[in-house]
């Protein structure tokens, strides 16, 4: 599905259910547990997909690295310059 404008069907199944075919959360970049906020406007049901930051940030391309050790003293660096030793 290249293009988000495509009109794909689907059923509401039992109590309600909704299931997104699999190229739909391909296009969209839609996983398993992300958040949706839902909203009615007149007839027509509204969801808005909103990832979480850590479910964000394991998509993404990594850019750096850094290690436990690396992190920890960076932030005692920080908390000295912020609060004194």
């Amino acid at each position: 599905m290249s293009e988000l404008s495509q009109v794909v069907k689907s059923r509401v199944g039992k109590k309600g259910a909704v299931y997104l075919p699999k190229r739909v959360m391909e296009a969209l970049g839609i996983m398993e547990g992300d958040a949706v906020v839902m909203r009615v406007e007149g007839n027509r049901l509204v969801l808005e997909f909103v990832p979480d930051p850590l479910s964000l940030a394991l998509r993404v391309e990594k850019w750096a690295k850094i290690t436990v050790e690396d992190f920890e003293a960076e932030s005692e660096r920080e908390q000295v310059s912020l609060y004194g030793s």
